[in-house]
């Protein structure tokens, strides 16, 4: 794959050339991708690209009606999950600032929040919204303070953090600098270096190639991030368009594929610091989980947080492996995926219901 090919592509974006064929983001980088790991098997390129057309082709209906708003800050909006009259304990779902919030409210037949609610549980969802373009915008520590901070705040008594992926580790920092009343981290990297040297060295390859023209935009678009997500497990991405060209049309199997990977291929950009801290100060110089990461003037510090915690870790996530996890006293080893445990076949069972019984045994603070 040659990195070098990517800053062209995101001078394209500036200058308002990114429309393209429904698929993976970036489209012609996925079928670079596609070239250089099928090169001995034309078999199963021809498989890849067949679950691609079926991909593109799938019927799409309406998409879902989203919950309403209930607060807004700076651009961000809380989403009110909870089913009519109840009067259970809020918990906010802090998603990642990577890809679009609804993952946790994927589908009717794979909807976390909506579980919840049924449950009797008040589950809220942040949208971060979408940043302007803007060089001297907010990392990501600015995120945390100038916009959940606040949001938090404005829940008639504290809630609970749920957060997912990059998220966590807002959530977790949010956690350690207000009083919430419990802290869910899904998914959710903190030991930066747990992710390897190799996917490292990688990914500081890609941000070398890229930084610049982002610099320029003022913005990291997602096409960036995706690359990122691409490297750490090529091999997969090729895979599961090969699988999915022997669904049935129609299936659930079918249905929750293309809405997975409409998900995935969906987002708005980073702020362009935002970005920079990413790829920077967490994944090149591992800030959160060596001590330097400083939110609201001080380090966060995961053992300081009093709040009742829980950490839910994938044992099969290549995106945020295991060894990434902060290690919160309360870990539960899930066996699936970052995107499996959240919206997978056995996703209700793994996840759904063993953070249904923690908020349910959590004191009541009220």
């Amino acid at each position: 794959m040659v990195l070098t090919t990517l800053p062209p592509f995101l001078a394209a974006l500036q200058h308002g050339g990114s429309d393209q064929l429904r698929g993976p983001r970036p489209l012609p980088l996925f079928l670079d991708m596609l070239h250089e790991h099928t090169a001995a098997s034309p078999d199963r390129r021809a498989a890849a690209l067949a679950g691609l057309r079926a991909y593109q082709q799938a019927p799409r209906g309406e998409p879902p009606r989203r919950a309403p708003v209930r607060y807004r800050k700076a651009g961000a909006r809380v989403r009110d999950y909870a089913s009519r009259g109840s009067n259970g304990r809020a918990v906010l779902f802090v998603p990642s600032l990577i890809n679009p919030p609804h993952i946790l409210d994927l589908m009717p037949e794979r909807s976390l929040l909506r579980w919840l609610a049924a449950q009797g549980h008040r589950p809220f969802l942040l949208d971060w919204g979408t940043p302007t373009p803007d060089r001297d915008g907010p990392d990501i520590a600015a995120l945390v303070e100038r916009v959940l901070l606040p949001l938090i705040a404005k829940f008639p008594e504290p809630p609970v953090l749920a957060g997912y992926c990059l998220g966590g580790t807002m959530a977790l920092a949010a956690a350690a600098g207000t009083n919430v009343a419990g802290l869910a981290l899904i998914a959710s990297p903190w030991r930066f270096a747990g992710l390897g040297s190799t996917a490292r060295s990688d990914i500081a390859r890609l941000w070398e190639a890229a930084g610049p023209a982002c610099a320029t935009m003022g913005l990291v678009p997602m096409e960036v991030l995706q690359s990122g997500f691409w490297r750490l497990d090529p091999t997969r991405t090729i895979a599961k368009y090969e699988a999915f060209a022997t669904v049935p049309p129609g299936t659930l199997a079918f249905r929750q594929f293309v809405a997975m990977e409409d998900w995935a291929n969906a987002g708005a950009p980073l702020p362009y610091n935002a970005g920079r801290e990413l790829f920077e100060d967490f994944i090149g110089s591992d800030t959160p989980g060596t001590g330097h990461w400083s939110v609201g003037g001080a380090p966060v510090d995961p053992a300081a947080i009093a709040c009742p915690t829980i950490d839910l870790v994938s044992r099969n996530d290549r995106i945020v492996p295991a060894a990434t996890a902060a290690d919160l006293p309360d870990r539960r080893d899930l066996g699936a995926g970052h995107v499996g445990m959240v919206v997978g076949s056995g996703a209700r069972a793994q996840l759904w219901e063993p953070l249904s019984d923690w908020l349910n045994a959590l004191p009541d603070l009220r």
